[in-house]
């Protein structure tokens, strides 16, 4: 059974992306990454968000059977993170400090943050970022936010966050209110 079925069982489908864009729409789509509204199975409650990591696409829901659909970056194998929250703080130009794990993993990379860098535009969280909460009110450690990293987008290479080019992170900003329930396959 491939990963669609199994979580066709549980979930609604997402339309894969070819089946998605119309021939003549991929003709002159040379960016498969750029926001683009999409149907879906219906089943997810609008103004939701479901992350299709294998896929590198995030869904955002905005009526019954209808989303806009962004591509995203996504962790490393090891790091990606599944399951399902809320969003439970937005910010703007956010503050960044590794964690823990991320100094141990690499520290010539991360270690000179250890204190925290100031929001802006080097910030590794770009613009904006949406802090995800589980079910019990606990920061799950991941975000869905900006980059500094455009290139990065389609690709599995983050330390577990969901990075966004920091254009569609505001504007999935202004659109999801503090509350917002995410699913993350």
């Amino acid at each position: 059974m491939n990963r669609r079925q199994m979580i066709g069982l549980s979930l609604p489908l997402i339309a894969a992306p070819s089946l998605v864009l119309s021939q003549e729409q991929a003709a002159t789509t040379r960016d498969p990454y750029q926001p683009t509204e999409v149907p879906i199975r219906e089943g997810f409650e609008t103004g939701s968000i479901v992350v299709v990591s294998d896929d590198f696409f995030l869904y955002h829901v905005i009526a019954p059977g209808r989303a806009v659909r962004y591509g995203v970056a996504v962790g490393q194998a090891e790091l990606v993170w599944k399951g399902k929250a809320r969003i439970g703080r937005k910010v703007e130009w956010p503050n960044w400090t590794p964690t823990q794990a991320m100094i141990e993993r690499s520290p010539d990379q991360y270690a000179q943050y250890a204190d925290g860098m100031p929001g802006g535009p080097k910030n590794p969280l770009g613009a904006r970022a949406l802090y995800l909460y589980d079910a019990n009110g606990n920061d799950t450690a991941i975000r869905i936010h900006g980059t500094t990293q455009p290139g990065s987008i389609g690709r599995a290479v983050s330390n577990g966050c969901i990075r966004m080019r920091n254009e569609a992170v505001m504007a999935l900003f202004e659109q999801v209110p503090i509350g917002t329930p995410v699913y993350v396959y």
